[in-house]
């Protein structure tokens, strides 16, 4: 089996090259999805390692296989880094991905059935927040609350008015496509005094927490979930964190309740992320995103509307209808032009999810390449210039030439 030790270019050079087509795709090209953003080359190293071929069902000191000596120590060490980021008194780190780790708060903390309470997925919220379409949808009963249409933002009104109606089990905050702070207290108070868990999904702020640039959930919330990629910069998995006397609860729903063994090559890589983002330089970067991302709001609120007025956190949500284009074509002449971002439905939206009036965008990627608010104001224009000459090669091909003088100056790695 000797081709066991040969290199993924001589096992597989079908697979090898395409992934150095992704490589050159990434290197050259502006990634503005803000759910995306670039692992660092310390934690790629980490995903593949020997560590993924352990099986290691359990937790530290109680396995059910043998050899889980190192195992045990890398998921400690990944749990008390977590646990210093974040100043969280119970952390799971198990969870395969934050989908799985929200499905398993709920299991944890309501029975099928029950009744809670998160934002819409029309308005700003996630699949996994009870979406009709979603397993999380049909298990349990999900009201829903959004944002005004005075000014966009999240309706705490509501959000109450809904509590004190439903009595639910569980409020959720936190958001996909929200460019504003989450008021992570008020809904723990709005919570509280109906009887329900508070519970935050902060997938797209972790980073931003850990750097001061957002406020934290705790010590407000009882659980926390989050991903390890978006702004955490990390490998794609996901964390539970919550209030010590609800620690029994999580960690049976994670295990046995949904998943057998971990993947410690990802565990190992959290561990990395979260000793990258106890150093100042990650502070710096996580401030710097949020700078990154004004700037391009206020350059393109220039030719369209930006959702809400603009932004705090990564994120820009923007509506294109306007200037004649829908939110998937707006999508497919970007791509053309280099620059990666996702046809997103906006609050009370005519059209349709696979054709919507807006488009979403974020800063993480392009900040972790050393762009600048300069360059994001320059890429706020170019991004402009493609929405109102979609249909134009001649200006897609010009826009695309620039993008590709901009990302040569900022290599990934």
């Amino acid at each position: 089996m000797n081709r066991f030790r040969d290199s993924l270019d001589k096992v597989d050079p079908i697979v090898f090259g395409l992934i150095e087509k992704e490589r050159k795709r990434q290197q050259d090209g502006l990634e503005m999805i803000p759910s995306e953003s670039f692992a660092s080359l310390a934690v790629l190293q980490a995903l593949g390692s020997v560590l993924n071929n352990k099986y290691s069902e359990g937790y530290p000191g109680k396995r059910y296989y043998g050899g889980n000596q190192v195992v045990d120590e890398v998921e400690s060490l990944a749990i008390e880094r977590v646990k210093k980021v974040f100043g969280c008194e119970h952390v799971n780190v198990q969870p395969y991905s934050g989908s799985p780790a929200n499905v398993e708060v709920y299991s944890a903390l309501m029975e099928l059935g029950d009744t809670a309470l998160a934002m819409s997925l029309s308005e700003g919220g996630h699949l996994t927040h009870g979406h009709k379409v979603s397993f999380t949808g049909k298990a349990w009963k999900f009201v829903h609350y959004g944002v005004s249409r005075k000014d966009e933002r999240i309706d705490l009104e509501q959000v109450r008015a809904l509590a004190r109606e439903h009595k639910p089990k569980i409020i959720v905050c936190g958001a996909t496509a929200y460019s504003r702070i989450i008021p992570f207290k008020e809904f723990a108070e709005i919570a509280h005094e109906v009887g329900a868990y508070a519970m935050a999904d902060m997938s797209h702020l972790a980073g931003l927490v850990a750097a001061g640039a957002h406020p934290s959930p705790f010590p407000h919330m009882d659980v926390v979930t989050t991903t390890t990629h978006k702004t955490f910069n990390g490998p794609r998995g996901a964390v539970i964190m919550c209030r010590e006397e609800l620690a029994q609860k999580v960690d049976k729903a994670v295990f046995p309740g949904m998943q057998g063994g971990p993947h410690n090559h990802v565990t190992a890589g959290i561990a990395v992320a979260a000793g990258l983002m106890l150093k100042p330089e990650f502070k710096a970067y996580g401030k710097q995103v949020v700078k990154n991302a004004a700037a391009l709001a206020k350059t393109l609120s220039e030719s369209v509307r930006i959702i809400s007025g603009g932004t705090d956190n990564h994120l820009v949500l923007a509506d294109v209808s306007k200037a004649g284009v829908s939110g998937k074509e707006a999508e497919t002449a970007l791509d053309q032009a280099l620059i990666t971002v996702n046809k997103n439905m906006i609050p009370f939206d005519p059209r349709q999810p696979f054709d919507p009036s807006g488009i979403r965008m974020g800063t993480p990627a392009i900040t972790s390449r050393g762009f600048n608010e300069s360059e994001c104001s320059e890429i706020g224009g170019l991004i402009a210039r493609v929405v109102k000459n979609h249909s134009d090669s001649q200006a897609l091909s010009s826009v695309k030439q620039r993008v590709l003088e901009l990302t040569a100056a900022h290599p990934m790695y």
